[in-house]
């Protein structure tokens, strides 16, 4: 992990460990790397509940309850699908605030509608509703367009504790 990571995610159990507020993640792409970045701080445990990582379609559907017709619709790489994995991990583990995570990290799998890099981020709130955002991550590989989506995925959960 690098200092960035480390230090948002420090940034992240601080503020949520000063409101009181709880968390969940749902990864896909990243295969858990938030949970990772979160879990490597110390105290971690008072806020951060747990994460699903649903890498699969049937994980989304069955450890998250996403719609399967979100799925066939819209793809596992959607707005609609990252809304609906934070939302059921956000149940699932009966946080304040759940992020997810589906992307294309490559080298494989981008088309021209999605191309490799593109991931899409999802923050649940408790009293907030849910908010979804496209990213595209420069094609760099695999490893450093994982690295950029848990690097903000971590910004976004900072800015909802800050402002929350």
């Amino acid at each position: 992990m690098n200092d960035e990571i480390y230090t948002l995610a420090k940034q992240v159990i601080d503020a949520a460990k000063h409101k009181g507020l709880t968390i969940a993640t749902a990864e896909s792409c990243t295969g858990g790397g938030i949970g990772a970045a979160l879990t490597a701080i110390s105290g971690s445990s008072h806020v951060f509940e747990g994460g699903i990582i649903s890498y699969s379609n049937e994980a989304k559907i069955n450890l998250l309850a996403v719609p399967k017709k979100t799925i066939k619709k819209h793809g596992a790489v959607s707005g609609q699908t990252a809304k609906a994995m934070a939302e059921g991990a956000r149940k699932a583990l009966s946080t304040d605030l759940a992020i997810s995570v589906t992307g294309i990290a490559g080298p494989t799998g981008g088309s021209k509608d999605k191309p490799v890099g593109t991931v899409w981020i999802g923050l649940a709130q408790k009293n907030f509703g849910t908010q979804v955002e496209r990213f595209i991550f420069a094609d760099k590989g695999r490893e450093n367009v994982r690295r950029d989506t848990v690097t903000t995925a971590l910004k976004l959960l900072k800015q909802a504790l800050a402002s929350g």
